[in-house]
């Protein structure tokens, strides 16, 4: 059971608060009744309908796209720039990404019409472990990844303890590339990460999302979701428990 206005806010008819005002002006009927009180839960047996048009039930759908350079995680830019959506070009549904990446970062960006399961992969309670590849201009010495493994003050709190996996490293090109694994989703923490030892990132991928990977996708496909991946990552979200600090 859901409430009236949830539904048809994610029929995608309007905003949360549209479909209340839209329940309040009697425009809104619920198996042939007009409801206009707030709060009424319905069923999916239910037939919904909005000024006489009933509410068609979607299908939900999860992708998982291999994200681009230069790509904004939103549905539209003010500025005009691509998003990932430009990246489908078949998908009938009304899709949103899950999270973000910036616009310079790469990776495994899943992307949904379910936002029940987009709220449980963000929660802040859930920890899913997000794994990434990073270059940045600067050495990143053994004392640094043992930090970042105990955690790091940034912003005034402690990051949750990091895996680190130092890949190449040279002091004469002044360079190293590294893999990182994290299980929080602040604002982009790993770029914070090195800023925090005076390094700049040169490259930034997602390579990992729980135990999702990007295979052979290159970057600017996608794949759906199987549907014992999106159980298994429910799972996984409900059962993970973070590092202690």
């Amino acid at each position: 059971m859901e409430r009236l206005q949830k539904v048809i806010a994610k029929a995608g008819i309007a905003s949360r608060r549209k479909a209340e005002e839209l329940i309040r002006s009697g425009r809104v009927k619920v198996n042939g009744k007009t409801v206009t009180e707030m709060g009424v839960q319905v069923s999916p047996s239910d037939t919904v309908s909005v000024d006489g048009k009933e509410l068609q039930k979607e299908n939900k759908v999860y992708y998982l796209l291999n994200k681009p350079k230069k790509t904004i995680c939103s549905l539209k830019d003010e500025k005009d720039r691509p998003t990932v959506l430009s990246c489908f070009t078949d998908v009938g549904e009304r899709i949103f990404p899950i999270g973000r990446l910036d616009y310079e970062t790469t990776g495994i960006l899943l992307l949904t019409n379910d936002g029940d399961f987009a709220n449980q992969m963000m929660h802040p309670r859930y920890h899913l472990p997000k794994t990434y590849e990073v270059a940045v201009d600067g050495v990143i010495s053994d004392n640094m990844a043992a930090m970042l493994r105990r955690g790091i003050m940034l912003e005034g709190r402690k990051t949750l303890p990091a895996e680190v996996e130092i890949l190449a490293r040279s002091a004469k090109k002044n360079k190293t590339v590294l893999h990182i694994t994290i299980y929080e989703g602040r604002n982009r923490e790993i770029r914070k990460m090195m800023e925090y030892f005076h390094c700049d990132v040169t490259r930034l991928a997602r390579i990992g999302y729980g135990f999702l990977t990007l295979g052979n996708l290159r970057q600017g496909q996608y794949r759906r979701l199987r549907p014992f991946e999106v159980r298994k990552l429910i799972a996984m979200s409900e059962n993970q428990s973070a590092p202690q600090e």
